[in-house]
């Protein structure tokens, strides 16, 4: 017998495992499997952004996952002698969470996993093996071990860096393979009072030290040409890398080490008919960034919104294709930046490691410059030019579409004060800046907005009064909130318009005004949305 899904993920890490949250909050019916039978325990990812923490916020479960997690660590760079070439910190919260974060990866994965368990839709496979896939036009049979078959509309593949159905499909993985490796260690009773993330440019061996959640930290050295990277595991030769940053390696409580060889690598697609590739699966890039399980994240947060409203009816398969345009650009993006971010920290000629400290430090002593590092600016942010956005004019000096939209926080009628998307909810979302956003549409386009299902919100400044707050909106069930620290004024204002249209991974579809909305939704129904006529079930 053949069991039948909506959807099936493979690989249960911390990608698959996000997606499979987002698609239960959405309705969706998911299988998941993973060939572990448990929580993979050794050195991984340490860093949780902005991004990542408004899915997990989407996903009921930001605030579980913080509870055992730094917020707002920031990140330094020292040269051979301790000073502080760069300091990073970003305190602003344009998205509603700090941009830097540190948590322990397994707690992460098992607070996901039990996430699950909310959603009687959505079921979880451990020790279970992906043998082959077979996909044809309407669908993708998966089978499994176990003589186990599921038949699923479509796949996301999250089955890591060595993907097994990357390579089923025949996709290439793309770049280059870094020659030195690195020692990674991980200990417990952290003997150092250094509370960030340090990369220190050292040419005698660059290494990493970072402070991490419950008394530990982690280290990650450089290896030599001619070091063997088994023998760098044994307890004396890990004990030697630690002597000289501690003073008594012996009070160290080394967790595990293990040796990682970097890529820079990407696949030549996302997509491949009803089958997507999502993380390590679809990228692999260094760790100095912090940006491997981010990316990913961001990977099923912008794919699993537009396979729900397929698999529902909503829209049509061209959606599907629209992950590949959206996402893979960025990601190279965020390999580049990881890249560069690597050279920077690795020369181990003393030259090359001088003449990077004295640009470091020149380029600091700009105020745009230092403020630039500070605010983590040169993080590369999405920005959808294709895909299911309304384009607007090139020329157009501050443009919102195609980007993510700000999260401040807003009080309710009730009087409660909290982030924005506790308002939006999990789906798409119209919201009108002091205004209805629907005051000026004709039955025709009102019906065409509700093919989104979206939540309606009317935001007004702070104590703005009863009359704003009383005011009739076309929709009796739009949403008026206040906007706490009036941080939407300039925001709407700069770029001349009073309406949204945001979708459900929080980017702007459109950006528009009251009058012009209809024009925007009708837009984007012609391109992907399934006319009532058309739809499945």
């Amino acid at each position: 017998m053949t069991d039948r899904v909506q959807v099936a993920i493979v690989g249960a890490g911390p990608v698959g495992a996000t997606a499979a949250n987002l698609l239960g909050a959405y309705g969706v019916t998911t299988l998941i499997i993973d060939r572990e039978p448990g929580i993979v325990e050794y050195p991984r990812a340490i860093g949780v952004d902005d991004e990542t923490l408004r899915t997990f916020q989407t996903a009921g479960l930001a605030d579980e996952i913080l509870r055992s997690a730094i917020q707002n660590v920031p990140l330094k760079f020292f040269d051979a002698t301790g000073r502080c070439l760069a300091d990073i910190r970003p305190t602003a919260q344009d998205f509603g969470w700090y941009k830097r974060n540190i948590f322990l990866q397994p707690e992460a994965e098992a607070v996901l996993r039990h996430g699950l368990r909310r959603f009687p839709h959505v079921r979880l496979m451990l020790g279970t093996e992906l043998r082959q896939l077979r996909q044809d036009a309407d669908g993708v049979t998966l089978s499994l071990s176990g003589d186990h078959e599921v038949r699923a509309d479509y796949v996301i593949a999250a089955d890591g860096g060595r993907s097994p159905v990357r390579g089923m499909l025949g996709i290439p993985l793309e770049g280059s393979t870094h020659p030195r490796k690195w020692v990674v260690i991980d200990c417990a009773n952290d003997p150092l009072d250094a509370p960030y993330t340090a990369l220190h440019c050292d040419p005698r061996r660059p290494y990493v030290c970072a402070h991490l959640p419950d008394d530990r930290r982690r280290w990650e050295f450089m290896l030599f040409p001619g070091e063997d990277a088994d023998e760098m595991l044994a307890p004396h030769r890990v004990a030697d890398l630690l002597r000289h940053h501690v003073a008594d390696p012996n009070v160290v409580d080394v967790i595990r080490a293990r040796v990682y060889t970097h890529h820079s690598r990407i696949a030549a697609r996302f997509a491949d008919g009803r089958v997507a590739l999502a993380g390590d699966a679809a990228h692999l890039m260094p760790p100095w960034a912090g940006q491997g399980m981010n990316t990913g994240i961001r990977d099923v947060t912008n794919l699993c919104w537009k396979l729900a409203a397929i698999v529902q009816g909503q829209a049509d398969h061209s959606l599907f294709d629209t992950y590949d345009s959206e996402r893979r650009p960025h990601a190279r993006a965020m390999i580049d930046l990881s890249t560069t971010l690597g050279r920077i920290l690795s020369p181990t000629r003393r030259s090359v490691a001088h003449a990077r400290n004295w640009f470091l430090r020149t380029a600091s002593l700009a105020p745009a410059v230092k403020r630039w590092v500070l605010e983590m600016r040169f993080k590369p942010i999405p920005h959808h030019q294709k895909g299911f956005v309304v384009p607007e004019d090139p020329g157009k000096r501050l443009s919102g579409v195609g980007r993510m939209f700000v999260q401040p926080s807003v009080e309710t009628t009730e009087g409660a004060h909290v982030r924005l998307d506790d308002v939006l909810g999990p789906w798409f979302a119209v919201i009108g800046f002091e205004c209805d956003p629907l005051a000026e549409l004709n039955d025709a386009e009102l019906a065409a907005v509700r093919t989104y299902r979206p939540r309606v919100v009317k935001i007004i400044e702070s104590r703005a009064g009863e009359r704003w707050r009383q005011q009739p909106c076309v929709d009796r069930d739009t949403i008026v909130v206040e906007d706490v620290h009036n941080q939407l004024r300039p925001w709407f204002q700069a770029r001349g318009r009073d309406v949204v249209i945001v979708r459900p991974d929080r980017y702007v579809a459109a950006m528009t005004t009251a009058d012009a909305l209809g024009s925007a939704v009708t837009y984007l129904a012609g391109q992907f949305i399934v006319s009532g006529a058309d739809r499945r079930g």
